[in-house]
C-alpha cells in the first residue's frame, strides 16, 4: 500500500469514510497526541465538536511501544490489561498498577496543558467517534471503549487510517462500527504506513485545538445568524398572510 503523506491526509481519507455513515449528533474525540491531527480533520469535515480522551499506554518497560495495558482517567480511573502481553513478558498486576501511577500523573499535566477552560464536550446520547493515528494492539482503545461505555453515547464508532486485521475483529464485539481505511497483512507497526510520522509535541495539540475551537465558535455565530435571519422571515411571512383589521363604525 502507498503509505499515508501524513496525519493530516489520513485524517480527511477517514473523515470521508465517516461522513458516509450520516452518524446522528456526533461528537470527536481524540487520543492524544498523535490522533489529534487526525480527528481534526473528521471534526472538521462532520462539522462535529472536538474531544480529548485522556488515556495513556502503559508499555512493557523494555519495549515501550507494544501495550501492556492502558489507563484512562476519569471520576474512577480505568485500567485495562492485556494479558497476553503481560504473561509473555512476565509483568504483574501490582507492576501494572504501580506503573499506571506514573501514567496518571502524565494525564494529568496533559489535561491541564491541553483543556484549560475548554469546555468538555458532551457525550450521553451522541454518536461518538473514537480517532486516532493507528492501532497496534488495541489495548489502549479497549480502555477507551470501556470508559466510555459510562457515558452512554448512542453510538461508539471506531475510526482509524490503518490497524492489523486481528485488532480490527476483536474490536468489532466491543464498538458498534468500525472505519479503518487499511488493514495490511503483516503488520509491522503504525509509523510504516506515513511517509511523515513525526512525534506530535505539546504545542501542536495546543495548536490545533485553538484552530478548532475558533472554527467552532465560526460556525455557532453562523449558525446564530441563520436561526435568526429564518425568525424574520417567517414573521414577516405570518404578518403579511394576517388579515386586515375591520373598519372602525363611525
Amino acid at each position: 500500500m502507498t503509505p499515508f503523506t501524513n496525519r493530516e491526509a489520513a485524517g480527511k481519507a477517514l473523515a470521508e469514510a465517516v461522513a458516509a455513515k450520516c452518524l446522528p449528533d456526533p461528537v470527536v474525540l481524540a487520543l492524544p497526541r498523535g490522533g489529534v491531527p487526525v480527528a481534526a480533520e473528521v471534526a472538521r469535515v462532520l462539522n462535529a465538536p472536538l474531544d480529548l480522551v485522556m488515556v495513556r499506554k502503559i508499555g512493557v518497560p523494555w519495549q515501550p511501544e507494544l501495550a501492556a495495558a492502558a489507563v484512562i482517567d476519569g471520576k474512577d480511573a480505568q485500567i485495562v490489561v492485556n494479558e497476553e502481553v503481560c504473561a509473555e513478558a512476565n509483568i504483574s498486576r501490582s507492576q501494572i498498577d504501580e506503573m499506571a501511577k506514573e501514567e496518571l500523573k502524565e494525564i494529568e499535566r496533559r489535561a491541564k496543558l491541553y483543556l484549560k477552560d475548554r469546555p468538555r464536550a458532551p457525550i450521553a446520547t451522541r454518536s461518538a467517534i473514537i480517532v486516532d493515528d493507528g492501532i497496534a494492539t488495541g489495548t489502549t482503545i479497549r480502555a477507551v471503549i470501556k470508559a466510555l461505555r459510562l457515558k452512554q453515547p448512542k453510538s461508539i464508532l471506531l475510526a482509524v487510517p490503518v490497524a492489523p486485521k486481528e485488532a480490527i475483529a476483536a474490536l468489532r464485539a466491543e464498538t458498534d462500527d468500525i472505519v479503518c481505511l487499511e488493514t495490511p497483512e503483516p503488520f509491522w507497526g503504525i509509523s510504516l504506513h506515513y511517509a511523515d510520522f513525526h512525534q506530535v509535541n505539546d504545542e501542536e495539540v495546543i495548536r490545533i485545538l485553538e484552530a478548532q475551537k475558533a472554527e467552532e465558535a465560526k460556525g455557532t455565530k453562523a449558525k446564530e445568524a441563520r436561526a435568526k435571519k429564518v425568525k424574520k422571515v417567517t414573521k414577516a411571512k405570518k404578518a403579511k398572510r394576517a388579515p386586515a383589521p375591520a373598519d372602525q363604525p363611525a
